[in-house]
C-alpha cells in the first residue's frame, strides 16, 4: 500500500513539473547560413564583416525556403557523334518566408554564421496576409 501511495505522489508531483503545452520538433524549422569576410566588397574590415553579416543572414533565408518549398533542379546533357559533351545542372528555390526569426549572428574565423528559426503555425498564420505564392500544405524534405 505504502508502494503505491509512493507511486501516486511521486507521478502526481512529477505531472505538475510538466510544461503545459509541449512544442514538437516538428513544429520549428532551423537554417543556417555562411559568408565569407574576406570575399566581401568594402574599404576595410569593419565593412566587409557588415556585408558578410547580411549576405549570411540571406543564405539562412534561402535554406528555410528550401525546407518550405523545396528546390527545382534542371539538369542538361548533350550528346554529339554518340559522345557526351556538356552536362549542366543548376538549383533554384524560390518562395516567401515570413515570421522567421534571428536566433544567433556570430562570427567564426573569416566567416560569419546567421541561425534562424520558423515557427510553422506562424508561418501558417501569416501566409494569408499578401500571399504571393501557394506555400505548399506539407513541408518538403531537404536531403543533404
Amino acid at each position: 500500500m505504502k508502494q503505491w501511495l509512493l507511486v501516486l505522489v511521486t507521478s502526481l508531483v512529477m505531472m505538475g513539473c510538466q510544461p503545459l503545452q509541449t512544442t514538437r520538433a516538428d513544429d520549428w524549422l532551423t537554417a543556417v547560413g555562411y559568408a565569407s569576410i574576406s570575399e566581401q566588397k568594402g574599404r576595410d574590415v569593419e565593412e566587409k564583416s557588415v556585408r558578410a553579416m547580411r549576405a549570411s543572414k540571406i543564405d539562412a533565408y534561402r535554406e528555410l525556403a528550401e525546407q518550405v518549398y523545396g528546390m527545382r533542379v534542371s539538369g542538361r546533357a548533350e550528346l554529339s557523334d554518340q559522345r557526351l559533351g556538356t552536362e549542366r545542372t543548376s538549383g533554384e528555390v524560390d518562395g516567401v518566408i515570413r515570421g522567421a526569426e534571428v536566433v544567433r549572428s556570430y562570427k567564426v574565423g573569416d566567416s560569419y554564421v546567421t541561425e534562424l528559426r520558423l515557427d510553422i503555425n506562424k508561418m501558417n498564420m501569416l501566409r494569408d496576409y499578401g500571399e504571393v505564392q501557394q506555400v505548399p500544405e506539407k513541408r518538403q524534405q531537404t536531403l543533404f
